[in-house]
């Protein structure tokens, strides 16, 4: 249920990625995130309960002393190497499995980072990570960050970036083969009936067995808390006294919580598209899925202006072109539509409805998204759509999948207990789902049920994040973020005791090197003279 960033072009100078396969693949991560994700609950009243537990419990904070068991992990000396990428190093370093038993085993962690290139005083390392749960931070700095980040920022910090546990190149959790995935993608995500709702629970558990026969060991041991504190080894190991970090959407979570276990030891923390700790998995669910239906009006608004919509003509309401796309999505359910994919898939309706999520991440996908309905209603092709789908899950043209939605499952069925326990559950909650979207809702209600089938208990709970004495954090909201609402950065900003909230008035997920120079200037003056923002403080 959370997701990554999509950045935009690696200039830096704030023009959209215009190339589909781009586009869509770097909004990868929510749907199956909030499909993979979150859970709670299934009642309303349990759901209210653990909301009002987690408003009581917060994180405690870590002794600052290192314990002795993990001096060994502390004190490494990383052999740096080439990467293949122009500017860039590369290490692996290790990291205690459980660090309630160090000496129960390693995992490795893959870390890269590219010199501050000058002029100026080096102010250490700014460590990266673009969320997901599953993203790769280390793909991230070396196709974005460590080259599109405004100079200054590049001048004076190392850029750093360690995909988690589990994530990528470290100790990556697999759970289905391509074809494997194919055929989960493709499944039903919205039964109409027993035998649907049987064929959608198979696929859940066979996703699940899969992840568990690759990793029974790593799974239990993925969550943020763990990969928080992984970080601080990271810290530790580059020679910085304080962890300075720009984490986007999941990011927030993992930066967050960071600061909450080491507050003495964060530095300059920007959370961007912040995640709120203190919610129960439904209720991050069903916040998202609102979101997710603030930001289709806006596209509803937007696309309805256009010559080319195919929901509707000049001053269709939201709601009618919102009828419409419901209406194509249910003659996909029994008519997919065909493709020029080489392997033979047709657009189904799981498919159409995570190409059009997709596109909500951006407002720049918007014309891509028009294109792609338009040639899938009007033109039986549903290539265009299916291409935003495949980026969402990062499919490549070959079939494979990275492990991005084997991590977000992973760490996201770790981190809380499920939404939902059986399908009866979903059904009553299908009612509240629908009303808060009726686009989106019937099918985020049932992509909640996925952690049900897990091969491991959650470890974490609902909790609030105070980190009492840390530095000041400045924490980003956008008032019509598709996949982190902006109640979530407001949450937060007022559990963080030193948060500064940053507001970007507008579209699309997360707001720092997406257009908007008011905020770029206030982060970059943070980041760079340590000055926060005045808390409240709004850009547009």
């Amino acid at each position: 249920m959370y997701t990554r960033r999509t950045p935009r072009s690696a200039s830096g100078s704030g023009a959209l990625h215009r190339r589909t396969r781009n586009r869509a693949k770097t909004a990868a991560g929510l749907l199956a995130t909030a499909a993979l994700l979150v859970s709670a609950c299934s009642s309303g009243s349990a759901t209210t309960s653990a909301a009002s537990a987690a408003a009581e419990a917060a994180l405690v904070a870590l002794p600052q002393a290192t314990p002795a068991a993990l001096s060994s992990y502390y004190g490494q000396k990383p052999a740096w190497r080439g990467c293949g990428v122009p500017g860039f190093e590369c290490a692996t370093l290790k990291a205690p499995l459980d660090y309630a038993e160090p000496s129960s085993g390693d995992v490795r962690l893959a870390v890269t980072r590219k010199k501050a290139t000058g002029p100026g005083k080096r102010l250490g390392s700014l460590l990266v990570n673009p969320g997901g749960p599953g993203g790769s931070a280390v793909g991230y700095v070396q196709s974005y960050a460590g080259i599109g980040y405004p100079a200054e920022v590049r001048a004076r910090y190392d850029m750093v970036a360690v995909d988690p546990r589990g994530v990528a190149r470290s100790e990556p959790v697999e759970c289905l083969d391509g074809p494997g995935m194919d055929t989960y993608t493709q499944t039903d995500a919205t039964p109409d009936d027993g035998k649907e709702t049987d064929g959608l629970v198979a696929a859940y558990r066979t996703f699940a067995e899969g992840c568990g026969a690759d990793a029974p060991r790593l799974l239990r041991h993925v969550s943020t808390v763990e990969a928080a504190r992984d970080m601080d080894i990271v810290r530790a190991v580059l020679g910085d006294e304080k962890l300075n970090f720009v984490g986007a959407s999941y990011g927030t979570f993992l930066g967050a919580t960071y600061a909450g276990l080491f507050p003495d030891r964060a530095g300059r923390l920007v959370l961007d598209g912040a995640m709120d700790p203190s919610l129960p998995a439904r209720r991050l669910n069903l916040e998202q899925t609102a979101g997710f239906e603030t930001a289709f009006r806006s596209f509803a608004k937007d696309c309805v202006r256009q010559a080319d919509c195919p929901l509707g003509g000049k001053g269709t309401p939201p709601e009618r072109v919102g009828d419409n796309l419901k209406a194509f999505f249910e003659k996909l359910d029994t008519q997919p539509v065909p493709t020029a994919d080489g392997d033979g898939r047709k657009l189904t309706e799981s498919l159409a409805t995570t190409g059009v999520i997709a596109a909500m991440y951006d407002e720049g996908a918007w014309e891509q998204l028009r294109e792609a309905l338009t040639s899938a209603m009007k033109e039986n092709d549903g290539s265009g759509l299916l291409v935003l789908s495949d980026g969402y899950y990062d499919r490549d043209a070959d079939g494979a999948y990275s492990n991005l939605m084997f991590a977000n499952a992973a760490v996201n069925c770790l981190d809380l207990p499920p939404s939902f326990d059986t399908p009866d559950d979903v059904r009553g909650a299908l009612p509240e789902f629908e009303k808060t979207s009726p686009v989106f809702g019937e099918g985020l209600a049932w992509a909640a049920l996925n952690c049900a089938y897990w091969p491991v208990h959650a470890t974490g709970e609902p909790h609030r994040i105070e980190a009492k004495g840390a530095a000041p954090i400045v924490v980003v909201g956008t008032t019509r973020d598709p996949a982190t609402p902006y109640r979530w950065a407001q949450a937060l900003a007022g559990q963080l005791s030193s948060a500064r909230l940053l507001t970007y008035e507008g579209d699309g997920h997360t707001a720092y090197g997406r257009g908007s120079s008011c905020i770029d200037r206030t982060i970059n003056a943070y980041l760079l003279r340590g000055t926060p923002p005045t808390d409240g403080k709004r850009c547009s």
